[in-house]
């Protein structure tokens, strides 16, 4: 056997065991990446059915002839805009998703508040329509924490993928950058104030 033959199969097998390597970790960061980008479909998606559902709870709401219409106005104004904030699940930005979440909050803060007030209203508390629709509100809010948790998981596994070494070297070059997670919002680490006081 030739001497010069060893080092070449030795050079072979090196090349094909890095490419072998390469492969993987652009195979896995792709599944990964999928992965996280259907989470952040899902937390849309559970967003999109509150949003479906206060449509409904609004117009239950309005058939109450004295109803605040300033809160209702609120709930509808700020449906209206958080459907029109989109983020790309492709490259979601740090922007993007605070703008997504700001949006996501108003939408929040003024459902609370109408929630709140229909408390002074009896015929509306009665009302098997309006029951049900908050009943299913409820549990949307759940679903959409789930969602929001999920994503978060399958950009942390996706994170750690691209960053760990040696996986860190390649994946900057196949253009695997890292992902946003889904943060809580501002203040929400403080307990709210609660006033019993109705005078």
């Amino acid at each position: 056997m030739k001497k010069w033959l060893i080092p070449v199969i030795i050079i072979v097998i090196i090349v094909f065991a890095l490419y072998r390597w390469a492969v993987g970790i652009n195979n896995t960061a792709v599944n990964l990446q999928e992965d996280a980008k259907t989470s952040w479909s899902n937390v849309e998606s559970a967003y999109q059915r509150r949003n479906d559902l206060i449509g409904n709870l609004v117009k239950t709401v309005q058939g109450a002839a004295d109803f605040e219409r300033g809160t209702l106005t609120d709930v509808i104004e700020a449906r209206a805009k958080a459907t029109q904030v989109t983020v790309d699940p492709t490259n979601i930005t740090p922007e993007q998703l605070a703008q997504f979440q700001q949006a996501q909050g108003e939408v929040s803060s003024a459902l609370s508040r109408l929630l709140v007030s229909v408390e002074r209203y009896p015929e509306l508390k009665a009302n098997q329509n309006f029951l049900e629709l908050q009943s299913q509100l409820e549990g949307t809010e759940n679903r959409i924490n789930v969602a929001r948790d999920r994503y978060n998981e399958s950009v942390n596994v996706y994170n750690k993928h691209i960053k760990i070494f040696p996986n860190s070297l390649l994946a900057g070059i196949f253009g695997f950058d890292e992902m946003t997670r889904y943060e809580a919002d501002p203040g929400s680490e403080k307990a709210p104030d609660v006033n019993f006081d109705f005078k």
